[in-house]
């Protein structure tokens, strides 16, 4: 290799870091992970509104009496999946839009809450083996709401962080145009604790208090979306 051709490899090698430090890279990377941990908490929330139908024929068999706390539960369950408040990547720095979408899931949580915590009065209920397989199930996915929600924000911090901080801030603000997007955010008095549900024969309700991460949503059925 010749002294040109060194030469040449240095400037690219020099632009290519220059570059690099002033957020051409790192900015749309961190937007990127922002928005792949975005798509994780809905599927989270999609993935427990999958398993509300599920309740339907083991609630209402026995339980008649609960049959408006549950048409509660559907109506919510309608509200958080209408196509016209869901947030993608690029509502990430919308915050009505996302306080849209916070309220509709904590409203789904809200009911799916009121409504296991009111099927505790029915033993025979807490009893059924598919009861108790629907609890695992719903425990388990807002576990997964919470942690997908907590990535989210890390990573929205990362971002937000990054668009600020120089020298990131010259390419996010001349090249990118990027704004801060907005963190998933409870949105009532105490739903950053998820309560642990303990529907099956001889628990004592669903209502113990147990720690969930930061930002959690609100306290459904087990919280995160509330």
């Amino acid at each position: 290799m010749n002294w040109k051709s060194v030469r040449r490899f240095s400037l690219v090698a020099l632009a290519s870091l220059g570059l690099a430090a002033c957020g051409i890279n790192s900015v749309p990377a961190a937007e990127e992970n922002a928005k792949a941990k975005w798509a994780d908490v809905q599927a989270a929330f999609q993935e427990r509104a999958n398993l509300i139908p599920n309740l339907e024929q083991i609630v209402l068999s026995s339980a008649e009496q609960e049959r408006e706390t549950f048409n509660q539960v559907i109506e919510a369950r309608a509200s958080a999946t209408r196509p016209e408040i869901q947030v993608d990547g690029a509502d990430l720095s919308n915050p009505e839009a996302m306080a849209q979408y916070q309220q509709a899931q904590s409203q789904l949580g809200s009911a799916l809450s009121r409504l296991l915590v009111s099927v505790e009065r029915y033993p025979e209920l807490r009893s059924q083996e598919n009861f108790g397989r629907f609890m695992t199930q719903i425990e388990g996915q807002e576990n997964r709401i919470r942690v997908a929600i907590r990535d989210y924000n890390e990573a929205v911090r990362q971002y937000n962080t990054t668009i600020r901080t120089f020298p990131d801030t010259i390419g996010a603000n001349l090249i990118h145009g990027a704004g801060p997007m907005v963190p998933y955010e409870a949105v009532s008095e105490g739903a950053e604790v998820a309560p642990t549900l303990n529907m099956r024969a001889g628990g004592n309700g669903a209502a113990a208090g147990a720690g969930a991460n930061d930002n959690a949503a609100d306290q459904p059925a087990a919280a995160a979306a509330n």
